[in-house]
């Protein structure tokens, strides 16, 4: 077997391999080189082990992580994915056997085991299924529901598209599909960024891979192997964002313990017994907590119990019951859960639709024309707990088998037959080739069900709730809408499978400003990544307009905003004055009366919280709040004056930059902002040497979506996780790019050498002639039989 590995001047890694299992192997060794600590924090994520190094800031996590049986889950898909796709079976094992060759000099380089005294383990077969699960579990926004039963609990049924991210709120991603019609070249161009929070090291790993049976160039997902998002083989690409569909469902049940078990009450009307066992999770510095998990007919139980909601740890009532997890960490100083996350990085989603649309959907079951549900009797009806139902638990399928198709595509109908394969999470794709083939379609599993399964939690215990096969998978044609295609995660091709999206702002800016040109070269992508135009400022700036009697001072900034280009530029002071306002007014708003019972938490675990804050909620709403007819008898436009005559009264002493600051997570943050390491050269960037993190360009309703949560926090913790263009003109005019670099150990040369080129909005080239890289351990590669006890063994931490 022959393994190759070159470097290009960004210390990217470029692999060549005899064949595909041989490369597989390879890249999971580099992978291991670059980013061992990053691979063994994901590794023990999945398994719900993070918080025996990390301490208690990830236990919350770990409680989710096994009561979700992510594990198992991830264990169970493998064992069928050997039954139904032996060649990526062994393909995936490949990438296992490299990871671990690779771990123990991979964790000599990476400080992060000496601070917290943890060992390298060793990853089984299943490993990169869990890695995969445990980053996506979260990214159809299940808790979501819990919000909008809350909303409608207090506020009516309007409330859910009153509080919809079809105003301001989601980070998404964006992505643009040009054909041959529209470029210089008479070929395809697809860009795009994927924004997703911003982790140190980066979720992206540029990569190239190259055999005998194809040579692709993307970004693949630390710890999984191949390239599943974003890549190019020379004669066609793809590209995804996410689709916002809703593929997973909360059921609400009632459970009774007995003296032989636990058991569910189904929607025959009878008690059934549901499957119990317990674990321990070992935190660093603290006592173990021993968690009971259950799992009924629907699904594994992530909140409550017998005892009810408030119940975690196992045992009957009489057992000290301790709470699911302990805060969050924090983001360079500001609690994570005011950026949309807890230790679990978890996004705070927010939802979509207005109140007739809602109403068309039909809200039906216990919501039905009520602000609540009638809570359980505990005697006679047994407790109530949530259960999560989602797809690979039922269908014991993670989507690799679209893996290997991928990277062995050389049109997009090899593309297309691939994303037949996919499940979650389920994305809008775009793809070209270079004979002027393209591809604009949604590939993922979204089960059919009851309407009502979409909106909110349902009764497990009330028949017509079940889930009954999958949908189609909607298409569109890019020649078709004059050459362009836009995903930025707004209502459209994806619509019939989503109930929550995010506004049109960019999708729109993204279109108008590829149609202010007929035709685009690859150079000219750059200035569409960075546009900083801000499309949801409108219904605010109208509130503004029309207020009168104002202070001297209030009226100045008034018409000084009113005059605004309406750009989040980074060195804009007027860009900062309207921040400065806008979340003075969602503080005001979040603060009336009416509201208040949306501020009290309720008894969900604190991985859950993040997706029931009200500031949060009124934040990303704002546009939608602004514009109601009426908004429950609050005086909208007395807060709008309250937040303007506050503002004038004690300006930003700055421009947007100063407050609106990266705060990346990082699993071991160094200082206040997790970014700053004097050590690392790679810390070229005076920005960077700041503990507060880079200022930065954008906002959430931006192009350059580097978002902020309104009313709590400027600083931005999502963003851009990676940029890109793929040319299928030339795949050696393709350009990419990533917030910090390709090697994650601090201090290394490649450490952060790309975050200046990330804060200016510049790609680096995509390197693939091999006589312009520069080699690293060339020649044979020897291979070590992997250990079969060892990959038998059920963990090892």
């Amino acid at each position: 077997m022959t393994i190759e590995t070159y470097r290009d001047a960004w210390g990217i890694p470029h692999l060549r391999a005899s064949g595909a299992r041989e490369l597989a192997r390879a890249q999971g060794r580099v992978t291991a080189h670059d980013r061992a600590w990053q691979l063994e924090v994901e590794r023990h994520r999945a398994q719900g082990t993070s918080a025996s190094f990390l301490g208690a800031d990830a236990l919350s996590w770990d409680v989710f992580a096994r009561r979700a049986r992510l594990d198992d889950t991830a264990r169970r898909c493998f064992a069928a994915l050997e039954n139904r796709d032996p060649e990526t079976a062994d393909w995936v094992r490949a990438y296992v056997d490299g990871v671990n060759e690779g771990l123990p000099a991979g964790a000599r380089r990476a400080p992060e085991f000496a601070r917290t005294g943890l060992a390298p383990g060793r990853w089984q077969p299943w490993t990169p299924l869990g890695v995969w699960l445990a980053t996506h579990i979260l990214f159809a926004g299940f808790p979501a529901k819990l919000w909008r039963e809350q909303a409608i609990r207090h506020l009516g049924p309007g409330a859910v598209g009153l509080f919809a991210t079809d105003g301001p709120g989601t980070a998404g991603s964006n992505g643009w599909l040009l054909t041959g019609d529209r470029t210089a070249t008479g070929h395809a161009l697809i860009a795009g960024d994927p924004h997703r929070f911003i982790e140190d090291p980066g979720v992206y790993q540029q990569i190239h891979l190259s055999c005998p049976e194809f040579d692709v160039v993307g970004l693949a997902v630390p710890g999984v192997p191949g390239i599943a998002h974003f890549g190019h083989t020379g004669t066609a690409a793809w590209a995804i964002t996410n689709a916002m569909a809703d593929y997973q469902d909360l059921y609400r049940e009632r459970l009774r313990r007995t003296g032989a078990g636990i058991e569910a009450l189904g929607p025959d009307g009878t008690w059934h017994r549901a499957a119990r066992h317990t674990e321990t999770v070992e935190i660093a510095g603290e006592p173990p907590v021993e968690i009971e998990v259950l799992e009924t007919p629907r699904g594994p139980v992530i909140a409550g119990g017998p005892e009810g909601l408030e119940a975690t740890t196992a045992g009957p009532p009489d057992r000290p019951q301790t709470p699911g997890g302990a805060p969050g960490g924090t983001l360079g100083g500001t609690p994570v859960e005011t950026l949309g996350g807890t230790s679990g990085r978890t996004p705070v989603e927010t939802l979509g639709g207005t109140p007739d649309e809602t109403a068309a959907r039909g809200l039906r079951g216990p919501y039905a024309g009520a602000p609540g549900h009638r809570r359980a009797d505990p005697a006679r009806d047994g407790a109530e707990a949530l259960a999560l139902r989602y797809p690979p638990r039922v269908t014991e399928d993670l989507g690799f088998s679209a893996l290997l198709p991928l990277l062995r595509s050389r049109t997009v109908a090899d593309i297309d037959r691939a994303l037949d394969a996919w499940t979650e999470p389920v994305n809008v794709v775009q793809a070209a080739d270079t004979a002027g083939g393209t591809l604009h379609r949604v590939a993922g599993h979204v089960p059919v069900r009851a309407e009502a399964n979409r909106l909110a939690p349902v009764p497990a215990w009330e028949p017509g709730h079940e889930w009954h096969g999958a949908h189609e998978t909607p298409y569109a044609r890019p020649a078709h809408d004059d050459g362009i295609a836009v995903m930025a995660n707004a209502r459209g091709l994806a619509t019939p499978l989503g109930v929550e999206f995010a506004p049109p702002h960019r999708a729109a800016r993204i279109r108008a400003l590829l149609d202010a040109r007929r035709t685009w070269t690859a150079d000219g992508m750059p200035a569409i990544h960075t546009d900083t135009h801000l499309g949801s400022a409108a219904p605010l700036l109208d509130h503004l307009a029309a207020l009168t009697g104002l202070t001297p001072a209030a009226a100045v900034l008034r018409d000084r905003l009113l005059a605004w280009d309406r750009r989040m530029e980074a060195d804009s002071t007027d860009a900062a004055a309207y921040a400065a306002v806008r979340g003075a007014v969602v503080r005001h708003l979040a603060a009336h009366p009416v509201l208040a019972p949306l501020a009290e938490p309720p008894a969900y675990p604190d991985l859950l919280l993040p997706w029931l804050a009200l500031v949060p909620r009124v934040g990303y709403a704002l546009e939608h709040l602004l514009r109601a007819e009426d908004l429950y008898g609050i005086d909208r436009a007395a807060a709008v004056r309250a937040a303007l005559e506050e503002t004038a009264a004690a300006p930003p002493a700055g421009p947007w930059s100063a407050t609106h600051r990266l705060a990346p997570w990082k699993a071991l943050p160094a200082g206040p902002g997790g970014l700053a390491d004097p050590t690392d050269p790679g810390t070229a960037d005076p920005a960077d040497q700041d503990t507060d993190g880079p200022g930065l360009a954008g906002d959430h309703d931006c192009v350059l979506c580097a978002s902020a949560v309104p009313g709590l926090t400027d600083r931005a913790a999502r963003g851009p996780a990676a940029r890109y263009v793929w040319d299928l003109a030339d795949r050696r005019n393709s350009r990419w790019v990533v917030p910090f670099g390709a090697d994650g150990v601090p201090g290394a040369a490649h450490h952060r050498d790309q975050l200046s080129l990330w804060l200016r909005g510049e790609l680096a080239p995509v390197i693939t002639d091999w006589d312009r890289l520069t080699p690293e351990h060339p020649g044979p590669a020897t291979t070590e039989p992997a250990d079969p006890t060892r990959e038998s063994e059920e963990s090892d931490d």
